[in-house]
């Protein structure tokens, strides 16, 4: 999985969000805030990480099983996936 091109992740203030640029900002015109976990993910896969290794960092950071980490993250990425932000 990884980023589509034309979206990027800002901070403002304490706020983490996506927003479009270039010819993405045709088909899409808003802005998505992120929590600090979606803000991880959409790092990770910015920087090419695999879904095991998101997983793994998910675990580690929050303390979490495996199954709550796969469970969190399929969730996150089916989101991304319908939005159109990764390929």
């Amino acid at each position: 999985m990884r980023i589509k091109e034309g979206y990027k992740l800002c901070k403002v203030r304490e706020s983490s969000i996506v927003v479009a640029v270039g010819d993405a900002v045709m088909d899409f015109n808003g802005i998505v805030t992120l929590n600090a976990t979606g803000e991880l993910i959409w790092g990770m896969i910015e920087n090419g990480a695999g879904d095991d290794e998101i997983i793994a960092e998910i675990m580690r950071k929050y303390k979490v099983d495996e199954s709550v980490a796969r469970a969190d993250f399929a969730e996150f990425a089916d989101k991304l996936k319908g939005a159109g932000f990764v390929e």
